[in-house]
């Protein structure tokens, strides 16, 4: 037992360590959770330049976390951290296919692929959003690019038929993903229906006006 106090000394100047790295980690991860919000903030709000500024610092935090966290991968696969880098995923894919940009890939966004997968399984719901915005301009061809999308992206989705413990939970938003989308594509749906009807009546009375005055 001699040794007893030179152990516990070595355990708590380890324990506290951990417990800085853990402290600053959940920091920086609320911080990160927080410009990736306002990334896709600024995006529904065709806010270009700020969105970029926004991920731009995301980035520099993702890239904190993983220097941080190399002596710590308990604390990098932690729940919290990568559900920040998540939210990441999700934020860098939306602000790529709104603005029509090439599609980041995981290694791109240095994230591992079960993080990746979620966060883009994330993506239809603001696709979805910015559907909805586009409609109410009547703009369907631009909303019809973005229901595209959500049709790959949940086709991709469902060929990941690994175990839970693998994709992180990825089955249950896969669910999410396709009723989503077929509620996005049955408002589109509605919504070119009515603007054929609105055409053809624009259509109808401007022929019936020249009628009249025939």
């Amino acid at each position: 037992m001699e040794r007893l106090e030179s152990i516990i000394e070595e355990i708590h100047q380890i324990f506290e360590e951990n417990t800085r790295a853990r402290d600053e980690a959940l920091k920086q991860a609320r911080m990160l959770t927080r410009y990736c919000a306002n990334t896709i903030r600024a995006v529904h709000r065709d806010e270009c330049e700020l969105a970029q500024e926004h991920l731009a610092k995301a980035q520099k935090l993702v890239d904190a976390l993983k220097i941080n966290l190399i002596d710590h991968p308990d604390i990098y696969f932690a729940g919290y951290t990568q559900d920040a880098l998540k939210e990441f995923a999700e934020a860098s894919i939306t602000y790529a296919l709104i603005n029509d940009h090439p599609l980041p890939t995981p290694a791109e966004l240095e994230l591992v692929h079960s993080t990746y997968l979620k966060g883009l399984a994330e993506v239809p719901g603001e696709l979805r959003r910015k559907c909805l915005d586009i409609l109410r301009h009547g703009h369907s061809i631009e909303a019809e690019r973005l229901l595209g999308h959500m049709d790959e992206i949940y086709a991709v989705l469902v060929t990941m038929d690994y175990p839970d413990a693998i994709t992180g939970g990825l089955r249950r938003l896969t669910d999410i993903v396709r009723g989503v989308t077929e509620r996005t594509r049955g408002d589109l749906t509605l919504s070119l229906r009515q603007e054929r009807l609105e055409k053809r009546l624009l259509a109808f009375e401007q022929k019936t006006g020249q009628a009249e005055r025939a």
